[in-house]
């Protein structure tokens, strides 16, 4: 006999598909109420408020691309694809959690400028994650002295393949050239080391 998800874990299902297809701004508490078919009492028992919930969803969402990037990462064939992977990790996630307008985390972000502790700690997760990978994968090929540069411009090109695919541009074509530009810039970096 198959079990159903607890409400918590509907929650989280619901509101994670919600945001990353709809945005907040454009998911209501009883969007995602009727989605999870849970009652709002159960809704604010589990997380306090719609912020809460989209927090301890974005945590989730944030261990599962934690590990995508760590297993990518762990197959690439030379130093500076490891630093590339998160351009894998990105077509491997979206490959396993289906569609999304665009970067989750950055969507949640932008809808909301002024958050909650919960929520602010959330994102900056995201973002002290990306940069320390992207930095300690870099060292090997750039340096100590480079190491946090490549990670800026890694971060930053892999920013602009997310806004790519927000505009519409295939997201094939889109990550290519995203993986193309950062690989120039490190190889210009460690020519530089």
């Amino acid at each position: 006999m198959e079990t159903q998800p607890s409400a918590r874990d509907r929650l989280l299902d619901a509101v994670e598909v919600l945001i990353a297809t709809q945005g907040v701004a454009s998911t209501p508490v009883d969007v995602i109420l009727a989605r999870a078919h849970v009652s709002p009492a159960t809704l604010y028992a589990h997380f306090g408020n719609k912020e809460g919930l989209i927090a301890h969803a974005l945590e989730r969402r944030l261990t599962r691309w934690d590990r995508i990037w760590q297993e990518c990462a762990e197959i690439a064939q030379t130093p500076e694809d490891r630093v590339l992977s998160v351009f894998d990790a990105l077509v491997h996630q979206r490959d396993i959690l289906g569609p999304s307008r665009w970067c989750t985390f950055l969507g949640v972000a932008a809808e909301t400028p002024v958050r909650g502790e919960n929520l602010d700690a959330a994102l900056t997760r995201d973002t002290e994650l990306l940069t320390r990978r992207l930095e300690e994968f870099a060292q090997p090929l750039v340096g100590d002295a480079l190491a946090g540069t490549a990670a800026r411009l890694v971060l930053l090109v892999y920013t602009g393949v997310l806004g790519m695919i927000l505009r519409g541009d295939d997201m094939g074509k889109a990550v290519a050239d995203g993986r193309g530009i950062a690989a120039l810039a490190l190889r210009s970096l460690g020519a530089d080391a």
